[in-house]
């Protein structure tokens, strides 16, 4: 897998932790899919597109080491989010305190605030080093009752030991919800191995799969218990029961689902999904490395705020150009470069379809500014 199994604009594009470049058979087996049921098909087309909505769950599956039952479509994190929280009866009827950072997404925090009753957000500082253990150790304490990690802080490009995170909360006895968005396709997951309670993501970034395709992962352990506020005719156990006096949850997750689906983000986000997975998320990851470490070693000591180690950085580097940010995304644009800046620098995502000449044009701007 390369640049030209994707679509790919003039120039150099280094945006996937924002989109990821669609694949050039997207189209194909989007039209099988959601196009053809609907054009040619004499009778309703709803059979192929739950097959198509199906097929996303199990993609999900073999890709992040889980079980199609336990992933639920969502429209984005924030909606996945909200209806978990809200189905939690242990969440109910008092104060709960959240350990989350100030890194974190803020969407993460505005729903935080929001759907839970009487809530506590307890953040560790911006700038905190969310990539090792010891700072997660000095502020995870039997005190909370939840504590929100993104596996990738988009800002900073840390990546976050959730293993080891997930392990210290269960000893306090603390849920634990992690953010997905920024590692699924780039960085190895395994939901087996983490035992979160609630896991989030999208596949708009590096699995380019378009928006609007997201997802919940509900563990197991906690399904049964949950009671989904937020509800429609897909959440019943037999949606075609049609009696409005009886309502029974799925069995699965499937239960978070809601009203009449949205079909086609699924539809397109599985076929990458399945593309990705077979070509191996450990080969993307070791390509994006080998553009990373030239990245590191180019540029001068300083310029990189983000990690430079590989378990402790996301697919994204942070490069600090301080005083020369605006100068650089001038000369960036001006050669054709795409990047874009947070509060700590301009960020740099090379994927699959990237390589080294990317790098280089990108290292070659920098300099000449800086």
């Amino acid at each position: 897998m390369q640049a030209d199994n994707f679509f790919m604009p003039q120039g150099t594009y280094l945006l996937s932790h924002s989109v990821g470049r669609m694949l050039k058979s997207a189209p194909e087996h989007f039209h099988n899919q959601f196009i053809q049921p609907w054009q040619q098909q004499n009778r309703e087309p709803w059979a192929q597109w739950l097959d198509g909505i199906m097929q996303f769950n199990q993609a999900l599956a073999k890709l992040l080491n889980g079980h199609a039952d336990n992933f639920c479509p969502q429209t984005n994190l924030s909606s996945g989010l909200t209806k978990w929280l809200m189905s939690m009866p242990s969440l109910r009827g008092r104060r709960i305190r959240v350990l989350l950072s100030e890194d974190d997404f803020p969407s993460m925090g505005f729903v935080l605030q929001q759907a839970l009753e009487d809530v506590e957000l307890c953040f560790i500082p911006a700038g905190e080093d969310v990539s090792v253990m010891s700072t997660w150790q000095s502020h995870l304490t039997a005190h909370f009752d939840l504590v929100f990690v993104s596996h990738v802080y988009s800002n900073t490009g840390h990546q976050a030991p959730v293993a080891e995170i997930v392990s210290l909360a269960k000893q306090h006895q603390c849920k634990v919800i992690v953010d997905i968005a920024q590692s699924a396709g780039i960085l190895a997951v395994d939901l087996a191995a983490w035992q979160a309670d609630c896991v989030l993501g999208s596949c708009v970034k590096w699995l380019c799969g378009g928006p609007g395709a997201g997802f919940i992962w509900v563990s197991p352990a906690s399904l049964a218990d949950c009671a989904p506020k937020d509800v429609g005719w897909f959440s019943h156990q037999d949606p075609f029961e049609f009696d409005i006096h009886h309502f029974a949850a799925h069995d699965t997750a499937l239960r978070f689902w809601g009203g009449t689906p949205s079909v086609a983000p699924y539809v397109m986000a599985a076929h990458s999904i399945d593309m990705l997975r077979e070509y191996g998320i450990e080969n993307i990851r070791h390509h994006n490395l080998t553009l990373l470490e030239r990245l590191w070693q180019a540029l001068p000591p300083g310029c990189i705020s983000s990690p430079q180690f590989e378990k402790r950085c996301s697919g994204t580097a942070i490069v600090n150009v301080s005083d020369d940010m605006e100068s650089c995304l001038h000369q960036l644009s001006q050669q054709g470069i795409a990047v874009d800046a947070r509060r700590y620098g301009l960020r740099i995502s090379p994927h699959v379809y990237n390589d080294n000449t990317d790098i280089e044009r990108f290292i070659a701007v920098i300099k000449s500014v800086i």
